[in-house]
């Protein structure tokens, strides 16, 4: 049986996102998931509700998010970011680790100083404090990616 190129990326994309949404959960200890209720969730891509398209001062102009939850421990949020083709993402750090799904379109990210290039169903774990920039190609699509943090949102831009 021959399963096309978009069916398998689709099923990479869709466990990719479940282990990284179930992942941390996993990892709590016993005591701690009783202590709060998380309800079920879930999430068709085009159904998502986008915010307006924002950027400027480092962000690039156009991009739109739709957050999904906050973990009520860490104040870490999970949501959806959709990046412009041809945007580009200065370069900056936060302070808590960064956890990122590639949904749709390809990018460029650079983590210190490697760059490497992404498509659907990539995994990128950003750990806390490392500089790192995103690029969307000019030729193709917007680019949207899923997003964890271990902790609430900040943005450091870094000087070049």
């Amino acid at each position: 049986m021959i399963i096309s190129r978009e069916i398998f990326r689709f099923v990479i994309t869709i466990a990719i996102t479940v282990l990284l949404l179930v992942s941390p959960v996993l990892s709590v200890s016993q005591s701690t998931v009783m202590q709060f209720r998380v309800d079920p969730l879930v999430i068709e891509l085009d159904e998502i509700r986008w915010g307006q398209p924002g950027g400027g001062n480092g962000v690039p102009i156009g991009v739109q998010t739709s957050r999904q939850g906050t973990d009520p421990e860490t104040g870490g949020i999970t949501y959806y970011a959709k990046f412009p083709a041809g945007s580009h993402f200065d370069l900056h750090w936060h302070t808590h680790d960064e956890f990122v799904v590639v949904v749709s379109g390809e990018l460029t990210i650079v983590l210190g100083d490697e760059g490497h290039d992404l498509s659907v169903g990539s995994y990128i774990v950003i750990p806390g404090k490392l500089n790192h920039s995103w690029d969307v190609p000019v030729a193709g699509e917007d680019a949207i990616i899923l997003v964890r943090r271990a902790g609430p949102a900040d943005f450091n831009f870094v000087d070049k």
